[in-house]
C-alpha cells in the first residue's frame, strides 16, 4: 500500500486509462459513503465543502458553512481540497470552496496537489457540477485572493456551472465571509426546498478533523473584534550575549479565558504601535494628536487601530502618482517588481513620505489609506498537558537600522518593550521581566491549526525540522509527547547563527534527550565553521537513517522561514527520497505528494 493509504498501490500494474476507471469507480462509493453520513436527517441535498487552509481559518470557516447547511436541512460534510480528486468532483452536485492563499498567489499546502491535479489535460469535465468561491487574502499581496481565483475559472472551464459570485476577502473577512455564506445557503435551501432543523449542528461539525484527527474547535468568544486581556507573566531572554538575534521566551496567563488550546496552534496578538513613531509621524503631518477622528483622538488612532510600519499599496500607487520625480516613483516606473520589493524592504510609512517632500498627502488624505492595525500570530511553544493555564511563545524581537533611525518589528518590541509599567524598565539585553499584578496586559486570541499537531498514534515516529524560532511548535510538541507517555521516537533538526549564543532551549532539549523522550538532536550552526551548515545540510548528511524513519510511519513537520528555508528543507527531502530509493525524481516527488496527501508531510511557514 502507498503512504497514503490508498486504495490503489503505487506500484499497481495499471495503465494511465485504468487507474483513472479505478478513481471514478471509487469516488463514486466515496459519494455513496457521504450521503449516508448524512441520511439519519434526511437531507435533501448534500453539500461538499472543500477547504484550502494554511494557518487554520479556512477549515474553520468549511466547519461554520457545514454547521449553516445542516441548520438548514442540508447535509454537509467539509474535506480538505487535497483530499479530493478531480474525479470525485464529478460525483458531487453542489460544491463550495473556501480557500486562502499562500505567498504570493500560491496554493495553500493542503491545496496544492488538488490545484496540480485539476489544472491537469487529462481533468474530467463537470457539467453536473454546480459550485461557488469564497477567498481568504490581503490586498497588501499582488496576487490577492490569487489561488480562490485560479479554482474557480478552472471549474468554470470544466464545465462547472457558478451557482453564486465569488467573493474575496481581505483580512478584515469576517462580514463578508458571513454575507457570502448566508447567500448561498439561502439560495440553496431555497432552490432544494430544504427546510430548517429545530437544532442547528454544531459550529465546525463536519468533516476532516485535520492531520491526526483533532476534534473540530468550537467558536471562542474571544477574537480580533474582541481578544482576552491576557497578563503576560515571564518575559525572558533566550539568546545569550553577543548575539546577533534577540530571541525571547513569553508566557501569557490563560485565566478566566476558557481558552483551550492544542500544541501546534497559533496564538495571535494585538499589537500597539510605538509611541517614537507614532510621534515621529505627527510631526511629519503637522498634528497635535489631539484631532478627532470618529470620536478618538488621532495620536491614539495610530497607537492602536492603523498600520504606520507597513504602507499599503493604494498609497504607493497614490505617492507615485503625487510625486512622480520621487525615489519610489522611479523604482515604480522601472516595472521591476523585485527591485520594488528590495527598494521597500525595511522602510515604513514615515521613510515614504519623507521621499514624497512637499507632494506627501495631508492628514485628512493619508487616513483613508492606512489599513487597520493586524494582530500578529505566533506559533506557541507549550502543550497545554503541560502547561493547561499558559500559553509560550518564542519570538525573535526584530530591530535593525543606522543611528540616524531605528526600526523596529510592531508585535516583537511591544511585546519585549512595551508592556506594563515593568516592560519600560527593560532594555533588550535584560534576561527576565516579570510584570506586575497591575500591568502586562496584552490583548490576544486563539489561531487553531489542527492540520499543524502531534500524531494520535503515539507510537508513530516524528521528524520535526525547526531552525530558528521555528523550534516553537516542536517544544509544544515534545512536552505533549512526554506528559501522554508517548513512545513513538522523535527527532529534531534544530540550528542557527553560533552555538554558543543561539542555542535556545538547550537545558531543555538536553533534558528532554535524557528522559527518552527527545530521541534525536542534529544541530546546524551555520556560521560556527569556514562552510555553512544549515538543517538541510544535516538531513542530507542523515540520507539513510532518515528514509528509514519515513519507510517506518514518521511524520515529517517544519516550522519557520518560507521564503528560502522551507524550499530548502523540501528540496533536501526529494533528494533524500530520490536517492534512497532510487527511482528518480519523478518518483521523490509522488512519493512526497503520498506523505502529504497521508498528512504526515505538513509544515507551518511564515
Amino acid at each position: 500500500m502507498s503512504p497514503t493509504g490508498s486504495l490503489i498501490p503505487a506500484d499497481a500494474p495499471f495503465s494511465a486509462e485504468q487507474e483513472a476507471w479505478l478513481a471514478g469507480f471509487i469516488a463514486g462509493i466515496a459519494a455513496a459513503g457521504r450521503q449516508d453520513a448524512t441520511a439519519g436527517d434526511a437531507p435533501v441535498a448534500t453539500i461538499d465543502v472543500l477547504f484550502g487552509t494554511q494557518t487554520g481559518t479556512a477549515e474553520f470557516l468549511a466547519g461554520e458553512i457545514v454547521a449553516g447547511a445542516r441548520a438548514r436541512g442540508l447535509g454537509g460534510i467539509a474535506t480538505a481540497l487535497d483530499e479530493i480528486t478531480p474525479e470525485q468532483l464529478t460525483a458531487m452536485s453542489h460544491l463550495l470552496i473556501v480557500t486562502s492563499t499562500y505567498g504570493e498567489g500560491e496554493m495553500p499546502d493542503n491545496a496544492g496537489l488538488f490545484w496540480e491535479a485539476l489544472q491537469a489535460d487529462g481533468a474530467p469535465r463537470l457539467e453536473g457540477l454546480r459550485y461557488a468561491v469564497l477567498g481568504l487574502g490581503d490586498r497588501g499581496y499582488d496576487d490577492f485572493c490569487g489561488a480562490a481565483k485560479l479554482i474557480d475559472t478552472r471549474l468554470e472551464q470544466l464545465g462547472a456551472v457558478r451557482l453564486h459570485g465569488r467573493v474575496d476577502c481581505d483580512v478584515d473577512f469576517e462580514e463578508p465571509a458571513a454575507a457570502w455564506t448566508t447567500g448561498v445557503l439561502d439560495l440553496l435551501a431555497a432552490e432544494t426546498g430544504a427546510t430548517a432543523t429545530s437544532t442547528p449542528a454544531a459550529v465546525g461539525g463536519g468533516g476532516t478533523a485535520g492531520a491526526t484527527g483533532a476534534a473540530p474547535k468550537t467558536r471562542s468568544p474571544w477574537n480580533k473584534r474582541n481578544p482576552y486581556r491576557s497578563r503576560l507573566v515571564v518575559n525572558e531572554l533566550l539568546s545569550a550575549p553577543g548575539s546577533a538575534k534577540e530571541i525571547r521566551h513569553y508566557e501569557f496567563d490563560l485565566g478566566d479565558s476558557g481558552i483551550t488550546y492544542a500544541a501546534g496552534d497559533a496564538l495571535a496578538v494585538m499589537p500597539v504601535n510605538d509611541d517614537a513613531l507614532v510621534g515621529a509621524l505627527l510631526a511629519q503631518l503637522g498634528a497635535s494628536g489631539e484631532e478627532d477622528v470618529d470620536g478618538r483622538p488621532l495620536a491614539d488612532v495610530l497607537r492602536t487601530e492603523r498600520e504606520i510600519r507597513t504602507p499599503s499599496k493604494d498609497l504607493i500607487a497614490d505617492l507615485v502618482e503625487r510625486a512622480p520625480s520621487s525615489d519610489l516613483a522611479s523604482v515604480v516606473a522601472h516595472g521591476d517588481r523585485s527591485d520594488l520589493d528590495s527598494w521597500l524592504w525595511g522602510r515604513d510609512l514615515l521613510d515614504l513620505l519623507h521621499d514624497a517632500g512637499s507632494a506627501a498627502p495631508g492628514l485628512d488624505e493619508l487616513l483613508p489609506f492606512l489599513r487597520p492595525l493586524q494582530a500578529r500570530q505566533y506559533s506557541i511553544s507549550s502543550s497545554p498537558l503541560a502547561h493547561p493555564n499558559r500559553i509560550h511563545l518564542t519570538v525573535a524581537s526584530v530591530r535593525y537600522g543606522s543611528p540616524d533611525r531605528r526600526y523596529e518589528g510592531v508585535a516583537s518590541t511591544y511585546l519585549a518593550d512595551r508592556i506594563g509599567e515593568a516592560a519600560m524598565n527593560t532594555t533588550h539585553a535584560t534576561n527576565v521581566t516579570t510584570p506586575s499584578d497591575t500591568e502586562g496586559m496584552v490583548g490576544i486570541y486563539l489561531q487553531a491549526n489542527t492540520s499543524f499537531s502531534v500524531p494520535t498514534d503515539d507510537d508513530a515516529p516524528m521528524i520535526m525540522i525547526g531552525p530558528g524560532t521555528g523550534i516553537a511548535p516542536f517544544r509544544g510538541f515534545l512536552h505533549e509527547r512526554a506528559a501522554r507517555g508517548a513512545t513513538g521516537r522523535n527527532w529534531l533538526f534544530f540550528g542557527d547563527q553560533h552555538r554558543g549564543t543561539d542555542f535556545v532551549y538547550e537545558d531543555e532539549l538536553t533534558r528532554l534527550g535524557e528522559q527518552g523522550v527527545l530521541s534525536r538532536l542534529d544541530l546546524a550552526f551555520s556560521r560556527d565553521q569556514a562552510e555553512k551548515v544549515y538543517v538541510q545540510t544535516r538531513m542530507r548528511e542523515q540520507s539513510r537513517e532518515l528514509y528509514v524513519w519515513l519507510e517506518d510511519g514518521a511524520y515529517v513537520y517544519v516550522c519557520g522561514d518560507a521564503s528560502r528555508m522551507a524550499k530548502d528543507v523540501e528540496a533536501a527531502l526529494l533528494g533524500v527520497i530520490a536517492e534512497q530509493r532510487g527511482r528518480g525524481d519523478e518518483d521523490a516527488a509522488q512519493y512526497l505528494a503520498d506523505l502529504r496527501r497521508a498528512k504526515r508531510y505538513v509544515r507551518d511557514v511564515y
